[in-house]
């Protein structure tokens, strides 16, 4: 097949040394794709511009998915099988994590409890974990103490989704008035739809309809021109939205 009088193979060879030259790849590359049009291409295709392509990430993405949807307790098997044999800690916050992507946030929220014992007492990533255990299974004074332990050590550390879950964390607790301090203080700094999505699920469902109905609008018109992908991305924060803008007309 020929485009324009050229073969549709040089075509291809021509694309991928283009793509060779921007991303500094070995020259010997170009000799390759250039005396071996056809079969150079697809060599260079397997060896170098499929590994690092989107299309290489969304598959690995798929397959991931796929598994955990055929065999949701997989990791969480895997990772107390390799504690259990190996008691280490990075096998132990391996667990933690499992334990609570499985839903089972008190197990999460002890087992990392236990991770910052000793010398690992100081490390944030951790905490954040603990932080998230102990929000996810309604310990929210738990909750509040590491989250405001991170901001003092490092207040750059996950800066915003620290800001947004200890104000959710200060809800649970009941201190409602320090909850929409740290809600508007996220909303102003960053603006996203995250931080003005859960201050107005925030609104919503602690009886503050007005601000709810501030807020809502502009969450609206920024779904409105999201794509499809992105909206499946942020599902869960929609319906939950959508739950509490629904509870709050009532």
């Amino acid at each position: 097949m020929t485009i324009f009088g050229v073969g549709l193979h040089v075509l291809v060879a021509l694309f991928f040394a283009i793509h060779a030259i921007r991303n500094g790849q070995q020259m010997y590359w170009l000799m390759i794709l250039f005396l071996f049009p056809g079969l150079g291409s697809i060599v260079y295709f397997f060896a170098i511009y499929l590994p690092g392509s989107k299309l290489q990430h969304g598959t690995r993405r798929a397959v991931t998915t796929a598994a955990r949807s055929l065999d949701p307790g997989r990791e969480l098997r895997e990772a107390r099988a390799a504690f259990d044999y190996t008691p280490t800690a990075q096998n132990q916050m391996r667990l933690a994590a499992a334990q609570l992507e499985a839903g089972a946030a008190a197990d999460a929220a002890a087992t990392y409890e236990a991770s910052l014992q000793g010398v690992f007492a100081s490390d944030l990533e951790i905490r954040y974990g603990a932080a998230r255990a102990n929000l996810a299974c309604g310990r929210y004074a738990a909750a509040v103490a590491h989250l405001q332990t991170i901001r003092a050590s490092d207040a750059n550390f996950r800066a915003e989704p620290v800001a947004l879950q200890l104000a959710q964390a200060l809800a649970g607790a009941g201190r409602q008035d320090e909850a929409k301090v740290e809600f508007a203080a996220t909303l102003a700094r960053y603006g996203s739809f995250a931080a003005r999505a859960e201050f107005a699920i925030w609104a919503a469902t602690s009886g503050d309809i007005a601000l709810a109905g501030e807020l809502y609008p502009e969450l609206q018109s920024t779904m409105s021109r999201w794509s499809r992908q992105t909206r499946d991305m942020n599902m869960a924060l929609i319906r939950r939205l959508n739950a509490a803008m629904e509870l709050a007309r009532r």
